[in-house]
């Protein structure tokens, strides 16, 4: 791979359920160690772009490129080979209930990697440090935790086994403004320490000014703006600048019901 090939390139990406068309031809590239945030409404197709990314969804049609190899269409081993670049922050947290902290920080390392259990905790036990939380709470159950310390374990877990692409899905979601502070700087700091690349989708317009470097608005399925983030306040898009405003007037209309 050269410096100047994207990290992730999508071309034409489609997807749809039935007659409702979600993405309609996405374009869109993400460069080596750069963190893009793409934003939008809820139902506007964020998660489902970040399914086809993962493999998770097949998109209908169009190309989605790792490190300019095409993905569309892996499965079996050359999947999961695309796989091991991948770490995960999910919306909820997703955190196995049954499961220590550690073990849920170290389960990528046991489960996909094969480590030794000792060997996975010790990494478990350093990437707690690394988002703040000390030994004693690996061995807490997520139930035991508050919610800000179960974002933190989950930030721990995508970065376990120091993935090249880390996907955060709405990050902040749930949290008070200062505890979301907290997560945005520590993905902040996990991000630029890696040296990965990172996509996060998110309406939390605070969390993407302060993890982006770039921000890309998706709406009608397509990719409607993109730039730098220091130009979202004057990208002359009316769809943009009404979202990043949450103004209710505008040319984004939402489906109300009359009582």
């Amino acid at each position: 791979m050269n410096d100047r090939q994207p990290k992730i390139a999508i071309r034409g990406l489609t997807k749809s359920f039935g007659l409702k068309a979600v993405l309609k031809g996405i374009d869109l590239d993400i460069a080596v160690g750069e963190s893009l945030v793409v934003i939008g409404g809820s139902g506007t197709g964020k998660s489902v772009l970040i399914k086809c990314i993962l493999g998770l969804m097949t998109p209908d049609s169009g190309s989605i490129k790792i490190d300019g190899e095409e993905t569309v269409g892996l499965n079996g081993g050359e999947r999961e080979r695309i796989m091991a670049k991948f770490g995960m922050l999910f919306q909820g947290s997703a955190l196995f209930d049954s499961l220590p902290v550690w073990e849920n920080v170290g389960f990528g390392l046991i489960a996909g990697d094969g480590k030794p259990r000792r060997e996975a905790k010790e990494v478990a036990l350093r990437k707690l440090a690394a988002v703040g939380l000390g030994p004693d709470v690996a061995e807490l159950h997520p139930a035991e935790l508050s919610g800000g310390m179960q974002k933190r374990v989950a930030l721990a877990r995508a970065i376990a086994r120091e993935p090249e692409i880390i996907f955060f899905d709405e990050p902040t979601t749930g949290l008070d403004p200062i505890m979301s502070d907290v997560i945005n700087d520590l993905i902040r700091k996990c991000v630029g320490e890696l040296g990965a690349t990172a996509l996060s989708i998110t309406h939390d317009m605070a969390s993407a000014r302060r993890i982006a470097h770039r921000i890309a608005m998706i709406y009608g399925g397509r990719i409607i703006w993109q730039g730098p983030v220091a130009a979202i306040d004057s990208s002359g898009n009316d769809h943009v600048d009404q979202f990043i405003h949450g103004r209710a007037e505008g040319p984004i209309k939402m489906p109300v019901r009359p009582l």
